[in-house]
């Protein structure tokens, strides 16, 4: 028999408390409430190997939310997979921004798009902030789209609709009041995507060529033909690229164009308006 403050012990040693407690308590099926309550209970063998498996897997980089198949996002809890992004508190600023810019009533029905929604993150979490809004989600991979599909059936969000394709292409001929994406921006060449968290990420939702800036480049050039007058585009961003994005938005004839910091003080979002008139 293993006591289980034994093996969060030997899980402490190997990486951060938290993440610890998270790998013990999904490998048991127990909440965290729980595992603090019973440290001194004894595991079988089975138990005690299936908290080792997770342990090992997680010292050697594997992200938490892949492990545990889930992550915090907003108000509410994503299914992930190796398919999909893990959603970061950076794209909650994102969001937040976003509804800044759509009105909760009285200004007709609402035209939200996402691009490259992977999970769903942005897609649900502005579809549950505005109830009556049209909600698209677009995404380049079927296996991202079939988690995102998965989540917004876990939300009773089965208003928001999910479209397979590259960018723009699923929403010819329609214009938005709004829209955002968290594109892939980090350099193709870049160290940090052969280390830590980020190798298990899929790459095609992370890097975008040589200076990061390839999907924007698309995203900018294109939105105008897909927002309606005094509609708003959102592009989160790496945090020394807000000067890049804000030219390419301004040569794309957006007005307003703004780059907005995360709550770390850093440039993250860049936003532009389609003019009036």
């Amino acid at each position: 028999m293993t006591r289980i403050d034994a093996l969060l012990r030997e899980a402490r040693q190997r990486m951060d408390a938290a993440d610890a407690e998270l790998l013990v308590c999904h490998a048991l099926g127990k909440p965290r409430s729980w595992l603090f309550a019973h440290g001194d209970d004894g595991l079988d063998d089975a138990q005690a190997e299936a908290v080792r498996a997770l342990i090992a897997r997680r010292a050697e980089g594997e992200p938490v939310a892949y492990l545990i198949g889930s992550r915090g996002f907003w108000r509410f809890d994503l299914r992930v997979t190796p398919a999909t992004l893990i959603p970061r508190p950076e794209t909650e600023r994102l969001v937040e921004l976003a509804l800044l810019r759509l009105p909760e009533s009285g200004a007709g029905p609402l035209a939200i798009a996402d691009l490259g929604t992977g999970s769903g993150a942005i897609a649900l979490a502005l579809a549950l902030e505005r109830p009556s809004a049209r909600v698209i989600a677009v995404d380049v991979s079927a296996q991202a789209l079939q988690i995102a599909r998965e989540n917004a059936a876990a939300l009773g969000l089965a208003r928001v609709e999910f479209r397979l394709g590259d960018w723009f292409a699923p929403l010819a001929g329609e214009r938005f009041d709004l829209i955002a994406s968290n594109p892939p921006y980090i350099e193709s060449d870049d160290p940090h995507l052969r280390q830590g968290d980020l190798r298990y990420e899929p790459n095609g939702a992370l890097a975008s060529g040589a200076d990061g800036l390839d999907a924007i480049r698309i995203i900018a050039r294109e939105a105008p033909a897909h927002l309606r007058p005094g509609g708003w585009l959102l592009i989160e961003h790496g945090w020394r690229q807000g000067e890049a994005v804000r030219a390419l938005l301004l040569a794309a004839g957006l007005s307003e164009v703004a780059t907005e910091q995360d709550w770390e003080g850093r440039d993250r979002v860049s936003l532009g308006r389609l003019a009036v008139g």
